[in-house]
């Protein structure tokens, strides 16, 4: 069985104002954080790795797009490893920036082996690659629900990007099936995502908004993750 968070808080009624829900998204958070700081380190490599594997196998969207990777943090799934394949099989490759607070983020060019600098929150970027426009996002969920809402850190940075005029035609949720909510009581500022990957099943939606089908879930037993 995986790992599951403990003492969670109910989600708000679906009538609940947006400072309600604000309060419970506070406190998930919170909790969430703070299981996931706990994972065992085996657990956590056995999780990345299989994660690793069904991107590298089974996202055929990715072939040929420019594609945006994320820099792990506060223990995030790491997809670091696959940068050099993914690389390969992209027309271009980059990562996000936080390039103006309270702004949809920056995407600088990316590859394996360019030089970093530290960016907000001490997140490594690139310290010279040129601003791109990626087609697929690989987004780090800290929680998520079953209509494919995320639960971030509260910044808003990657709902600002899926909603604004370049949105990505694809994004792609990553996280640990242990973190999935029955709601993350979607806002209208709460943009969902496109596929989910967590080391239980990977979920192809289709349509937008809260009432949207899981079109195509491919699901498998968490024994399947495979051990050390």
């Amino acid at each position: 069985m995986f790992n599951q968070p403990l003492g969670l808080p109910a989600a708000p009624a679906a009538d609940a104002d947006w400072s309600q829900v604000r309060a419970w998204r506070r406190r998930t958070r919170a909790l969430l954080q703070g299981w996931r700081a706990a994972l065992a380190a085996d657990y956590v490599e056995r999780v990345g790795r299989f994660v690793r594997a069904v991107v590298e196998h089974q996202l055929t969207e990715i072939d040929g797009a420019c594609i945006a990777l994320y820099w792990p943090f506060r223990g995030e799934i790491d997809l670091r490893p696959l940068a050099g394949v993914l690389a390969e099989r992209a027309r271009d490759f980059a990562l996000p920036v936080v390039a103006n607070r309270g702004q949809p983020l920056e995407f600088r060019r990316w590859w394996p082996g360019m030089r970093l600098a530290r960016g907000v929150w001490d997140i490594p970027v690139p310290a010279d690659g040129a601003v791109v426009v990626p087609d697929v996002l690989l987004v780090p969920l800290l929680g998520y629900d079953a209509a494919g809402y995320r639960l971030g850190y509260g910044g808003g940075y990657y709902d600002r990007t899926l909603a604004g005029p370049r949105r990505p035609a694809l994004a792609v949720g990553i996280g640990y099936a242990g973190a999935r909510l029955e709601t993350i009581r979607p806002q209208p500022h709460d943009v969902p995502m496109d596929l989910l990957l967590t080391d239980d099943a990977l979920v192809r939606y289709a349509g937008r908004g809260p009432l949207r089908a899981a079109a195509v879930v491919e699901r498998w037993s968490p024994a399947a993750v495979p051990g050390p």
